[in-house]
């Protein structure tokens, strides 16, 4: 199956000159969301994931089943204020401005082997951010998996040292 078939791709969203790569074309197709998360699974076994997390939200889509199909819980990434417990918190740079992320203090254990996932590998800045909250908590980070990854804006470079796999390449 050829999941680029399933992407639809809206020009000039949220801007002119961006073309977004939409994947709620892909998510409500039972069979093509079935066929990428098995995909994501391939590429994540043999890592030795103990827990998968995801930033918010498109992370939570992904990242939840393919967890689930690990064999693994799922830890979310949020957004600053949204987690009830106590969190660690990382900033990160925005197209248009910062935000920061925050997770449980309680949800990854030092040592424990975390993979990341996502929907979209881009400029790489909320997966930097996301290691850094795993890697505060002591977490190892063991790889990341992304569902679609855009190759020219080199966000791969920020996962340096960190296995990095994507299914849909543009």
């Amino acid at each position: 199956m050829n999941l680029k078939e399933y992407i639809r791709v809206i020009p000039d969203f949220p801007e002119p000159g961006i073309r977004f790569k939409d994947i709620t074309t892909l998510l409500k197709d039972g069979a093509a969301y079935r066929t990428a998360i098995d995909g994501l699974k391939e590429m994540a076994d043999g890592l030795g994931a103990e827990v998968v997390t995801g930033p918010e939200a498109r992370g939570f889509v992904i990242g939840a089943p393919l967890a689930l199909a690990l064999g693994v819980g799922f830890v979310p990434i949020r957004k600053s204020g949204k987690l009830p417990g106590e969190t660690v918190e990382a900033a990160y740079q925005l197209e248009y401005g910062k935000d920061r992320l925050a997770v449980h203090k309680d949800a990854i254990q030092p040592g424990q082997k975390v993979l990341i996932a996502d929907d979209l590998l881009a400029t790489g800045g909320t997966i930097a951010t996301t290691i850094d909250l795993v890697r505060q908590l002591g977490g190892e980070v063991v790889g990341a998996v992304f569902l679609i990854e855009l190759g020219y804006l080199s966000g791969r470079d920020k996962l340096a040292g960190i296995p990095t796999h994507s299914l849909i390449m543009y």
